[in-house]
């Protein structure tokens, strides 16, 4: 019976330079935000949120609040609750919105 040895030879550089350099040639441009498929989405939901609507949202946010208060049951998220809906709703869409549609 014989046995036979493997050797097993070190990878190159080119092992993997080379391949690389094939997928960054074939690869296309990629543009974020080119497809403006859920514009008008997008643009409703915004436009929602950045107005009635989310006055909406805070003021029965800020009821919820009060309510709890009233039972006598109190707690800090009582209040911290409205507040950070208010601030969430108030400044939250434009700074997503804007990091969302960034050129970079």
């Amino acid at each position: 019976m014989t046995s036979s040895t493997h050797t097993r030879r070190r990878p190159r550089a080119s092992d993997y330079i080379v391949p690389a350099a094939v997928a960054l040639a074939a690869a296309g441009a990629a543009y974020a935000g080119a497809d403006t498929t859920f514009d008008p989405a997008l643009t409703m939901f915004t436009d929602f949120l950045e107005g009635s609507g989310g006055k909406i949202i805070t003021v029965l946010s800020l009821a919820g609040g009060l309510i709890g208060l009233a039972s006598g049951r109190f707690s800090l998220g009582q209040v911290a609750v409205p507040v950070g809906v208010g601030i969430g709703v108030g400044t939250g869409v434009p700074i997503v919105t804007s990091v969302v549609t960034a050129t970079i």
